[in-house]
């Protein structure tokens, strides 16, 4: 159900746009790190990259590490994650004989079995070697029904950005003279198997100031895209504008998406040859069409039809019915004080509901009769995190997946209204004997309770002096919830390490108010959060500042950053991935000014005013004592430009600050594009954390 929103949100958080030189921005002696291939920025990175490993692949524990986590990562015994389709199941699959990966297919029948015979649709390595290509899997998007045709994106070297080929799956092989897109931040869907809705670089001012298209065209086959039909323009001020396609039993739906911010949309439905706008608020999110009904859940309250609905519940309403006025919807779902929605899925018959109570995965069953709606709740194995893996309104079978920190994740079908059968699980990649979970509060600065998880060892004792690993995130409404740590595990809690999860504000652990609490003005709140979970863990004596390592990626990556700069006493190490540190420019390089929303825009005075005061670049001091943070990045990262890492490494070894640096060449944001990348960095970070921890 969600399908198409994740697939949009993925195109609306890249870009390639160039970073826009300010007056101010001049005075910035690092700037020039930002040209990502500059020869001098390179010559600079491999100088970093060179003198980093030298010091961390020789900490004893990098070599096992990096074995052991690459064993994981090929091994053999891996859940294949699928898509559903009709009767077949997708799988994308690399291991260490598929280093850039096979796209295959399996019926449910066969996937059940131990080892399945999958059907080989497309080997990404000997496509690559044949067009002497890098090429990285990023996704289909396939015409369904039938899901013959598929529209399939690849990337050079793991950047967002891709080349987009029309591919036969019966056939095993793109079509000659078939619909293709140039490498460029494109977004599509199949208005029929002789049309494309597209969205992409059309050329000259056809990006948003976010990078992004905002022009949709109906490209026919056949036709140059110079005469394709212009359907829907958004405004160059506009995050993006994107289509898609929902098919399901009931019908076939066109619809167009625009965002003005990150969180605010309008929504378009196409009838006959015009678009009409939904009538939903603009920060609601459309969550499908189930047997014509219309689902959409909110995250602020929505006065309407003579009701009030608060934020975070789940609505449904004849679409029919919603068309000609009515507001009297069913309300499937309605939060309490620690229970918010999850995910929402569809099977021929009925909805599927995850919730989040207390950062606990719930499951539910709801389905639509002459008396409303019933619900029943589908058992799970234990209080971990669950997921729908596959699911298809073209039947009631569906597959879930189930994990938690210390449990290997597994794999259930579910038929009709029958409880979930196991059919695969991981093994156990590291021995959790004598391992606990629990859950504990801290009080943040301004009083609120901010819950966390802590797996501790074999042999543990509370006596302050355990290396202890604290990961965060806290941003765009993304909830943090226990998962099966296979190579974290193995590298760090099976050699007697600490790990912590925390569900600091501006996640989405307990709805759209936990985001909202730290937007913007507010956003010092998720840093507080998250040195109050420091602060408990060493008053608890779980560990201490000698002790006590931090990591985080991306948003996370600028949670680290902001800790430390804020709070350099309190830590011994970070593990600082991908990150946002230049809150000043942020909205200037690649994606960045997308997710103003989120931050703030540092070019209104009043904006900086509060983002300058925990902007990592910003408030770095010469006389301060860092621990010796451990930066790494991707060159190919075309979300977060690789010049945050660059420019705070540069600035702080100008200050004397020691610091070690790893930039990959390849990966984009993800930070690597094969096993062996992933490994390796993987290594890097927990070497970095037993030489920095012990």
């Amino acid at each position: 159900m969600r399908a198409w929103r994740k697939g949009f949100l993925a195109v609306i958080i890249l870009s390639l746009t160039p970073g826009l030189l300010r007056a101010a921005d001049t005075e910035d002696p690092w700037i020039w790190l930002e040209e990502v291939d500059g020869e001098k920025a390179l010559a600079w990175v491999e100088e970093q990259n060179a003198r980093s490993v030298a010091v961390l692949e020789k900490v004893p524990q990098f070599e096992p590490i990096y074995k052991k986590s690459l064993e994981i990562l090929n091994s053999r015994a891996r859940i294949p994650r699928v898509s559903m389709h009709g009767k077949w199941l997708y799988n994308f699959w690399q291991d260490d004989k598929h280093v850039r990966g096979i796209w295959r297919r399996a019926t449910l029948d066969e996937y059940r079995k131990a080892e399945p015979s999958w059907e080989l649709i497309l080997d990404l390595d000997a496509l690559a070697e044949v067009e002497k290509e890098n090429w990285v899997w990023k996704g289909a998007n396939c015409l369904e029904p039938g899901h013959r045709l598929c529209m399939v994106s690849l990337s050079r070297g793991g950047g967002d950005a891709t080349v987009i080929r029309e591919f036969d799956t019966e056939k095993k092989a793109f079509v000659k003279d078939g619909f293709f897109l140039p490498e460029a931040k494109s977004g599509l869907s199949w208005r029929d198997e002789n049309t494309l809705w597209v969205a992409t670089d059309f050329g000259p001012g056809s990006l948003t100031t976010s990078g992004y298209p905002f022009h949709i065209k109906e490209w026919r086959r056949g036709e140059p895209m110079d005469s394709a039909r212009l359907i829907y323009q958004g405004q160059p001020t506009d995050v993006a504008a994107a289509s898609f396609r929902i098919a399901n039993p009931d019908g076939i739906y066109h619809l167009v998406y625009r965002a003005p911010a990150f969180f605010r949309s309008e929504l378009f439905l196409y009838l006959g040859d015009r678009l009409v706008k939904l009538a939903i608020p603009e920060d609601a999110q459309f969550q499908g069409i189930f047997q014509d009904r219309l689902l959409v859940s909110l995250r602020t309250p929505w006065e309407t039809g003579g009701r009030t609905y608060p934020a975070d519940a789940l609505l449904a309403l004849d679409l029919d019915d919603f068309l000609r006025g009515r507001r009297d919807f069913d309300v499937l779902f309605e939060p309490e004080e620690r229970v918010s929605l999850g995910s929402v899925s569809g099977a021929r018959d009925f909805l599927l509901l995850t919730t989040l109570d207390n950062v606990r995965g719930r499951l539910y069953r709801l389905t639509p009769g002459e008396d409303g709606w019933s619900r029943d709740e589908v058992r799970l194995p234990g209080l971990g995190t669950v997921g729908i893996e596959a699911a298809s309104e073209e039947s009631n079978t569906f597959l879930l997946d189930y994990t938690d920190f210390l449990t290997p994740s597994s794999l259930y079908v579910a038929e009709g209204g029958g409880q979930p059968q196991q059919i695969k699980s991981l093994p156990a990649f590291f021995d959790a004997t004598g391992m606990r979970t629990e859950q504990h509060e801290a009080t943040s600065a301004d009083g609120t309770k901010v819950p966390y998880f802590v797996v501790t060892p074999k042999g543990f004792k509370a006596t302050g002096k355990n290396p202890t690993l604290l990961y965060g995130y806290g941003g765009f409404e993304v909830p943090m919830t226990p998962s099966y740590p296979a190579t974290m595990g193995s590298a760090w809690l099976a050699r007697g390490g600490v790990y912590v999860l925390a569900n600091i504000r501006g996640g989405g652990e307990f709805g759209p108010r936990w985001h909202q609490a730290a937007l913007k003005e507010n956003r010092q709140r998720a840093y507080d959060d998250f040195v109050a979970v420091a602060e408990d863990l060493i008053a608890r004596k779980i560990t201490s500042p000698k002790h006590l390592g931090i990591m985080g990626g991306s948003n996370g990556g600028l949670l680290v950053g902001a800790a430390f700069t804020q709070r350099p006493d309190l830590f011994g190490a970070v593990v600082c991935q991908v990150p946002l540190l230049d809150m000043r420019r942020y909205n200037q390089l690649l994606a960045g000014a997308s997710w103003m929303a989120e931050y703030g825009n540092p070019d209104v005075p009043e904006e900086w005013a509060y983002i300058q005061k925990y902007s990592p670049y910003h408030n770095l001091k010469k006389e301060a004592s860092y621990p010796q943070v451990f930066f790494r990045t991707s060159t190919r990262d075309d979300r977060v430009h690789p010049g945050h890492a660059r420019k705070m490494v540069a600035r702080m070894l100008s200050m004397d600050k020691p610091v070690f640096y790893w930039e990959n060449t390849e990966g984009g944001h993800a930070g690597a594009a094969n096993n062996k990348q992933r490994a390796y960095g993987s290594a890097l970070d927990y070497a970095y954390l037993w030489k920095m921890l012990r």
